[in-house]
């Protein structure tokens, strides 16, 4: 089943056109990589297909009552609400049932407060019939209430909380006091919870530690349902989608599998479409040649003639032209000493927090350390102490001979002045000819009045590349670098993964980009509980590393019960056995209390109907009294000359006043029985 589709479609932003004539569609099941250099026009897709913006021509259709969620680069979420509160608002139609029972129960309340002044008039009546209309649709909402409760439950909120990061006592925390990024966390897990017809992500690891990114990875392949993803990171790609849309020079392209199938197909389209153009090239000098050389000639007259219409029907091939992708070259370093930089004792302390205690570190010349660790373990600490932006609370911090540190900072704003042009922020660090410093801007995208933008204006991917270029102006031998592909589209990422490869000095990285780590690190450093762990080898040698003492120490544990064995598995399935018929037993008596609660509403719907059903009942009476009492009238009336005697004309304004009360009571009968008829549809009964 389609869920939007794009007929013809132009959008222009900023006077950029992005696409135009653009035709696509996308299909339950579709997981889209959107990829394209920064500024192609990728947030604004997702934007667009969120209701953000609107198309400048053509047409966009969505299915009808589709539900989108939207995960932005950047957002601000209000307090005045916890955590969990945040996430339950997302469950599809729970705040307008919510609202409703509680304007219901409102209602209710008042009438009960005027009940007492209104019984036994008809205004009490009214009253009490209003009464059970409001208990009915009680006992309607509720239920619809319960059976989102055990569809949307708190436990699946908080375990994906948990995946995305929080602990369990975050769960009231106020959303006010979360930092950008756990507000992001917090609005992805919101989103998750959700489970919109049709999800929007934009960059959803920036925020993310390795750990998290490796737990969206799993929950997102078993994710049922369609979505559109923006990463950088080439391994999440990878990993999650199964079609492409790219922004190419050409105009927006679809291609079928993940990112290496796309690289694989570009590349044959490419070497395809070379090879054609060289055959058509060949085939029009031929015909020219011939052309030229028996234009003169009138016995070829005629052949010259086929091969002129043949050159002007000839099609015209383009060869894809690259995409313009900013170059990274960092300059040659000094020597340094062997050890670069050494730790010891080192702690740190927000407030009664302790982030690092008592650590002690070394790095080698030429090393590139990749620094893990779940957010908030102490890795942007341990950079900021190192780059000398943080003092520490204890410990010594010393370096190597000849050793010169660069520092970037995942959040630019730290180290660039938004007031400043880009061309000023460089040239403030450099100090070397404005030329130069044009050059090497022009190297990373920035050229003509570009250097003159304002770093305030500039977007998160520019701010990155004016913080890069600082870097390469000055011979760092040892760099520190904080979340260095946030911001940078995927083609940016992996040139700079190129160029750190060939740096020569020590690189200290800190890192939730997968591909970018496995690519690069030499030695990991793990930060967690306060401590750093060091680990020889790359990424994937630690991860197997640590899951090789895992399963030695569960050896050694296997070992040492080795006697044990049998009786520690018949009591571990005993255990098991006895938690899922404690878990059976407690669901079955939350049923059972559920019933019960049913069975006592439908009860108390049903005392607060006899009522209106004995109002009912005795119209009915009255109104079948009346009758038979208007047949005897209307029978004497029948008779011609009862009719003309004076007691023929009492009995008939008695007929004519009767008729009047009749069609009262039917008319009240017919009112009552619509308000039971109400009042019942949620008991099941059939009224008469």
């Amino acid at each position: 089943m389609t869920l939007f589709s794009l007929d013809e479609a132009t959008l222009v932003l900023g006077g950029k056109k992005l696409f135009a004539n653009l035709s696509l569609g996308l299909t339950e099941g579709d997981r889209i990589g959107l990829i394209g250099p920064n500024g192609s026009g990728k947030t604004s897709m997702l934007r667009l297909l969120a209701g953000q913006l609107k198309l400048d021509g053509g047409r966009l259709d969505r299915q009808r009552n589709l539900r989108i969620g939207y995960l932005p680069q950047e957002i601000v979420l209000t307090g005045g609400r916890s955590l969990l509160q945040f996430v339950r608002e997302t469950v599809p139609g729970r705040s307008e049932l919510e609202a409703r029972i509680e304007q219901l129960e409102r209602q209710a309340g008042n009438l009960s407060e005027g009940e007492a002044g209104a019984a036994g008039d008809s205004t009490g009546e009214s009253a009490e019939s209003l009464s059970l209309a409001i208990s009915s649709e009680l006992v309607d909402l509720h239920g619809r209430l319960d059976h989102l409760e055990a569809e949307y439950g708190d436990h699946m909120a908080m375990r994906i909380l948990a995946g995305l990061g929080f602990s369990p006592d975050e769960r009231d925390r106020d959303l006010g006091e979360l930092s950008g990024g756990w507000c992001m966390r917090a609005l992805l897990g919101a989103l998750l919870f959700m489970r919109p017809d049709l999800l929007l992500m934009d960059e959803p690891t920036n925020h993310l530690d390795m750990s998290s990114v490796g737990w969206l990875s799993g929950f997102l392949k078993n994710y049922g349902r369609a979505f559109i993803l923006i990463s950088h990171d080439r391994e999440f790609l990878n990993e999650q989608v199964n079609r492409i849309w790219s922004f190419e020079p050409e105009g927006v392209r679809a291609y079928t599998g993940n990112y290496d199938k796309y690289l694989h197909a570009r590349a044959e389209e490419r070497v395809l479409l070379s090879n054609r153009a060289k055959n058509l090239q060949r085939e029009r000098e031929k015909a020219q040649e011939f052309i030229n050389r028996f234009r003169a000639q009138a016995n070829k007259a005629r052949a010259v003639q086929s091969r002129i219409k043949a050159l002007d029907k000839m099609e015209e091939v383009h060869v894809h032209d690259d995409h313009d992708v900013a170059r990274f070259t960092f300059p040659p370093t000094s020597r340094t000493a062997k050890e670069v930089l050494r730790v010891e004792g080192l702690s740190k302390s927000y407030g009664s927090h302790s982030v690092l205690r008592n650590i002690n570190l070394s790095a080698t010349g030429g090393e590139k350390i990749g620094v893990i660790g779940v957010n908030g373990a102490g890795k942007t600490t341990l950079l900021k102490i190192l780059a000398g932006e943080l003092e520490r609370d204890s410990g010594k911090l010393s370096f190597g001979a000849h050793v010169n540190a660069g520092y970037y900072a995942q959040h630019h704003t730290d180290i660039l002045d938004p007031e400043l042009t880009v061309l000023q922020s460089v040239t403030q660090i450099a100090g070397e000819s404005s030329s130069n410093v044009r050059t090497l801007l022009g190297s990373l995208l920035f050229r003509g009045d570009d250097v003159k933008k304002r770093v305030a204006v500039l977007s998160g991917g520019e701010r990155a590349r004016v913080a890069l270029a600082r870097l390469f102006l000055s011979p760092h031998n040892l760099l520190l670098m904080d979340e260095p592909t946030n911001h940078l589209d995927l083609a940016s990422s992996e040139r700079l993964a190129d160029a750190l490869t060939t740096f020569d000095g020590t690189l200290v990285f800190v890192s939730h980009n997968r591909a970018f780590t496995r690519r690069l690190a030499t030695r990991i450093w793990n930060v967690a509980d306060g401590d750093i762990s060091t680990y020889p080898g790359s990424l994937d040698e630690y991860l197997a590393s640590a899951q090789s003492d895992l399963d030695n120490n569960n050896s050694v544990t296997n070992a040492t019960r080795t006697s044990h064995k049998h009786r520690n598995d018949k009591a571990q399935r005993r255990v098991q056995a006895q938690e899922r018929q404690a878990k059976a037993r407690e669901e079955n008596q939350l049923r059972q209390r559920q019933a019960l609660e049913r069975e006592n509403q439908h009860r108390a719907l049903l005392r607060r109907l006899r009522p209106l059903r004995e109002r009912v009942e005795k119209l009915d009476a009255d109104i079948a009294a009346m009758e038979s009492e208007q047949k005897v009238r209307s029978d004497l009336l029948g008779d011609a000359g009862f009719f003309c005697t004076v007691e023929g004309d009492q009995v008939l304004a008695d007929y004519t006043q009767a008729q009047e009360r009749l069609e009262r009571l039917r008319d009240r009968r017919r009112v009552s029985v619509r308000e039971l008829e109400a009042a019942t549809t949620s008991s099941g009964e059939v009224s008469g």
